[in-house]
């Protein structure tokens, strides 16, 4: 939880802190690679695959609901993972450039 919050603060911080310097050319690279971690790995993981993990836990697993609750939940889950995972992906990509841009201090 450390590190999907904690970047997720970090992130935070960035995108704030590099509306203040938008006059640098690396900064929208800053600003973007942020706002894809925030919303596309943070809010992902909120609104889809913590609902979905607590749906599954609650369900008996030997009933017929909890059957076909299993498996929408793994197609669901899965699909939502990946989104989040090209995220994070991309979000990587992209405040790696503004980084190593180094305009941005």
């Amino acid at each position: 939880m450390v590190a999907l919050f904690g970047t997720g603060l970090a992130c935070l911080v960035l995108a704030i802190a590099s509306l203040s310097k938008w006059d640098q050319p690396s900064v929208i690279y800053l600003l973007l690679g942020s706002l894809l971690y925030l919303v596309g790995t943070i809010l992902v993981t909120i609104v889809f695959n913590v609902p979905l993990n607590d749906a599954l836990a609650i369900a008996k697993p030997d009933s017929t609901e909890g059957a076909n609750l299993w498996a929408r939940y793994l197609t669901n889950w899965t699909l939502w993972n990946h989104v989040r995972t090209i995220a994070a992906f991309g979000a990587a990509a992209l405040l790696t450039f503004g980084l190593c841009d180094g305009t941005v201090h």
